[in-house]
């Protein structure tokens, strides 16, 4: 779907570039995260593709063509959910959407949709009136209502309780089973590890790690098995080598004659590759 070939970017007034030579590949039908702290690039990125930023050095490519030889018939094929939504604070929910169903030629039907993330019987009420996570769930309807074949999230789910992110991710879920394309970018790596195909890991302008987040996992992880069990009124935790199991004795012995409370591989969150990558907390 989209071919990036050193792409370098710089502000006018900065100094340094913000995006320093990074290529990667988007593919057709995949959920395609960008990840990393503030301020290393992936909005810049993100705006480049959406066309909001032109003047780019390198080459993009979508569907095998340059990205700077389309015209505005580009925009009908993708739907943008930028991360801090904004809205016509004074018009209805569905007044809003009328609005920019306008500028598109095809339009999905948004009333289901509005029911879907639990807007539609607050369709009427001014959006200014929202609260910051119902404006979270119309940026989400908005940026699907042209029936995108491609769509560029930022933070879709920031804001939201469980039960209502749980209902974005099933949608974007449904949307890539139906043949849809993603770049997402969010610092939530829960959202990460359930939605995304392969991921990209920024720093200063650069990608210092891409790859799928179970390759991640695995790389990043130690080779090992935690257990634990009771003996007698103690708990015993033991670890051993993963690749040596199956002629452990001792491990053996355990799973056979002991009360297991747990066990599990010492696989690596994506949080703790984030910051063993990327060199800095998520909560920046």
């Amino acid at each position: 779907m989209y071919l990036i070939n050193n792409l370098t970017f710089k502000y006018p007034k900065n100094k340094e570039n913000t995006i320093k030579g990074i290529s990667f590949e988007i593919k057709d039908g995949e959920i395609f995260g960008l990840l990393g702290p503030n301020g290393v690039g992936k909005s810049t990125t993100q705006k480049i593709l959406t066309k909001l930023l032109k003047r780019y050095e390198g080459e993009i490519l979508y569907k095998g063509k340059d990205l700077k030889s389309y015209n505005q018939s580009y925009y009908e094929e993708i739907g943008v959910g930028f991360e801090m939504p904004v809205h016509f604070s004074k018009l209805t929910a569905e007044e809003n959407i009328n609005f920019f169903k306008k500028l598109y030629k095809t339009n999905i039907d948004t009333d289901n949709l509005l029911k879907r993330v639990g807007l539609y019987e607050e369709k009427d009420k001014i959006v200014g009136k929202y609260s910051k996570g119902m404006k979270v769930r119309l940026n989400f309807v908005r940026a699907m209502l042209n029936n995108p074949k491609i769509l560029f999230l930022d933070e879709p789910t920031n804001g939201l309780d469980p039960y209502n992110a749980r209902i974005i991710k099933e949608i974007i879920r449904e949307y890539k089973e139906d043949g849809g394309t993603i770049l997402l970018t969010t610092h939530l790596m829960n959202d990460v590890d359930e939605l995304c195909d392969r991921v990209a890991f920024m720093a200063d302008g650069r990608i210092v790690e891409i790859d799928t987040p179970k390759n991640l996992k695995l790389k990043y992880g130690e080779r090992k098995v935690d257990i634990e069990y009771r003996e007698e009124e103690e708990v015993i935790k033991e670890s051993f080598d993963l690749d040596s199991l199956k002629t452990d004795e001792n491990f053996i012995n355990i799973i056979k004659t002991k009360d297991i409370l747990t066990i599990h591989s010492k696989e690596m969150t994506l949080d703790h590759i984030f910051i063993k990558v990327i060199g800095v907390n998520t909560d920046e």
